[in-house]
């Protein structure tokens, strides 16, 4: 069985990945007024909660930008391309799983268009998950060899 992963999924992911951290301030301002809610907790807990969104912003757009400009480097089996697309699977392995679990809890506005951007957003987490793993079981194969 050939585990090659398409190069156009992992431009694809990639893309996604990137339009991700691009909208991620539009989902925090408009969807979840995000800053309204974090103005309640404490100056250094405001200070945290706004990095945190700043390193998941730019983990988000750094790997979408790693996988497009090093798309041959992540394929090639070795024991970096292991490490990194193992980094990246359980990066958005643990997104999706956390999304997942603790997520429905919450009320997200119910308009349509919100309703249908929760639905795209999930589908793009997923769908880098699972391009990730199968890019990381790919190389580890490859690489124990």
């Amino acid at each position: 069985m050939k585990w090659t992963v398409p190069d156009w999924l992992i431009i694809a992911g990639a893309v996604g990945m990137i339009f991700t951290a691009v909208i991620y301030p539009y989902i925090r301002h408009v969807v979840f007024d995000w800053y309204n809610d974090i103005k309640k907790l404490k100056p250094l807990n405001q200070e945290i909660a706004k990095t945190y969104g700043r390193y998941i912003q730019g983990l988000n757009f750094s790997f979408g930008l790693i996988s497009i400009l090093f798309t041959r480097e992540l394929k090639d089996q070795s024991g970096l391309a292991v490490a990194l697309t193992g980094l990246i699977a359980a990066y958005w392995t643990g997104k999706v799983i956390t999304q997942f679990s603790y997520y429905p809890m919450y009320e997200i506005p119910k308009k349509p268009v919100f309703k249908a951007g929760e639905v795209l957003m999930n589908t793009l987490f997923v769908s880098f998950a699972l391009v990730f793993i199968w890019l990381f079981i790919a190389n580890l194969l490859g690489y124990i060899r």
